[in-house]
């Protein structure tokens, strides 16, 4: 399945490269909310609160409202995560909160599943260079994207990967890493990370993956 995705920054509609380089930018939020209207899920990213300098929360629920959406971007309390989902949103992406310099937070991965439920909670996996990377992509851990999904299964309904060394490049996802993830877990898988083509959307449909798409929509190259 294609998910469509909106990562907001500074009020706006946005895609970057790799997390940093600004590449394109909207401001006509109806055109793209009509446009993604037909889709069972699309996912809705808060760059800003990502990166802690700010937030986009209220076109957040503004959008929740007119679409179903799954929603990330700088949540890291159980009660920022209710509020979303009173607000309208079907699941939270949580992401850095999860992990710690030392590994992986177990006890709040706990909190979040008892608090909200296996199936409103999903677990960023965001991988750079083979390991963790968390607060906006600036920072990493030693924990491998293996470890965490074995670490974090028996809490999530579903795990968002995304592959920070391709994001926002059009160069293709990894299907070999694809392929690999998918043997690891038993939850639902989603991928992001330079999709290009519909053919690429196909393959990791075949494979049991969602796809995550945003650069290749925005500019026209995959239609929808």
């Amino acid at each position: 399945m294609l998910i469509p995705s909106i990562d907001l920054m500074g009020g706006r509609i946005v895609q970057l490269e790799q997390g940093e380089a600004l590449r394109l930018a909207f401001d006509d939020f109806d055109y793209w909310i009509e446009r993604f209207a037909k889709y069972p899920l699309v996912q809705l990213i808060d760059l800003d609160a990502a990166k802690r300098v700010g937030d986009n929360r209220v076109l957040i629920e503004q959008i929740a409202r007119r679409l179903p959406v799954q929603v990330g971007g700088g949540i890291r309390t159980v009660e920022q995560a209710r509020s979303l989902l009173d607000a309208g949103a079907r699941r939270v992406i949580f992401g850095s909160v999860l992990f710690r310099e030392d590994g992986i937070d177990i006890g709040f991965a706990a909190e979040v599943s008892a608090a909200l439920g296996l199936e409103a909670f999903v677990a960023g996996i965001d991988t750079k260079a083979g390991r963790i990377a968390v607060r906006g992509w600036r920072h990493q851990v030693d924990v491998t994207p293996v470890q965490a999904l074995a670490a974090l299964e028996p809490f999530c309904g579903a795990f968002l990967y995304t592959h920070v060394d391709t994001e926002g490049t059009l160069r293709g996802f990894p299907l070999e890493t694809a392929r690999d993830l998918r043997t690891r877990t038993a939850r639902r898988l989603i991928v992001a990370g330079g999709i290009r083509e519909q053919a690429e959307v196909d393959a990791l449909h075949a494979l049991g993956i969602d796809a995550v798409v945003g650069m290749a929509v925005y500019s026209g190259l995959l239609a929808t």
